[in-house]
């Protein structure tokens, strides 16, 4: 069988293809709700053509699913998301996030909802797919340690914890969105989650604030 870094344009272009169609089912139904053989109908498929991309089968799949949703997520955060090391950064991606999660057709936070179901039945791969929940946090705490660095948040600041309360936030956010079918809920969650980060500022009572 071909790894993925080894497939032909064409067969690259299929498998992109597949991990597409069926992340949108998945979304959907969930894992446990979508078999194998809904994933070939879904993506117009054989089943020789399935195990070709993904010998390791439906789990191989959803860790490629989950590299798929990760990648879309954070690409929809960007320009932002690669700098937060300002207020208006910060505020720029709160509109981008609300933007993305507001123009897909199914609620909640794809990456979060595959590590949630997948920690019961396939351990393994649950820690592969938060590893992305993880790289993305990981953004929001780069961002904090150069606003420190820079002077804009006090030194006592602790990127790494205010990181942490900001993605819970936002993916609690996400869990409440999903229940309520409403943006209402991330909104308030970013806006309060900024809000807590600007009490950190250097000069809280500036303009910055």
């Amino acid at each position: 069988m071909q790894s993925a870094s080894k497939l032909t344009p064409k067969g690259t272009a299929t498998r992109e293809r597949i991990v597409e169609a069926a992340a949108d089912l998945i979304l959907a139904r969930g894992v446990g709700g979508t078999s194998l053989d809904d994933i070939r109908a879904g993506t117009a498929t054989s089943k020789s053509q399935l195990f070709h991309y993904f010998p390791g089968g439906k789990s191989e799949l959803i860790g490629a699913i989950a590299a798929f949703q990760a990648g879309r997520v954070l690409e929809a955060q960007r320009p932002y998301l690669d700098t937060l090391d300002t207020w208006e950064a910060w505020q720029g991606w709160r509109d981008a996030v609300v933007a993305h999660y507001g123009s897909q057709p199914h609620w909640g936070c794809p990456i979060g909802t595959l590590a949630s179901e997948l920690t019961g039945n396939d351990p393994t791969r649950a820690l592969e797919v938060a590893a992305h929940l993880d790289h993305w946090r990981g953004h929001l705490r780069a961002g904090l340690a150069r606003m420190r660095d820079a002077g804009l948040l006090r030194p006592e600041a602790d990127p790494e914890r205010l990181a942490l309360s900001t993605f819970a936030s936002l993916q609690g956010g996400l869990l409440l969105t999903q229940t309520m079918c409403s943006l209402e809920p991330l909104t308030a969650a970013l806006d309060g989650a900024l809000a807590a980060l600007r009490s950190w500022a250097a000069d809280p009572s500036g303009p910055a604030a």
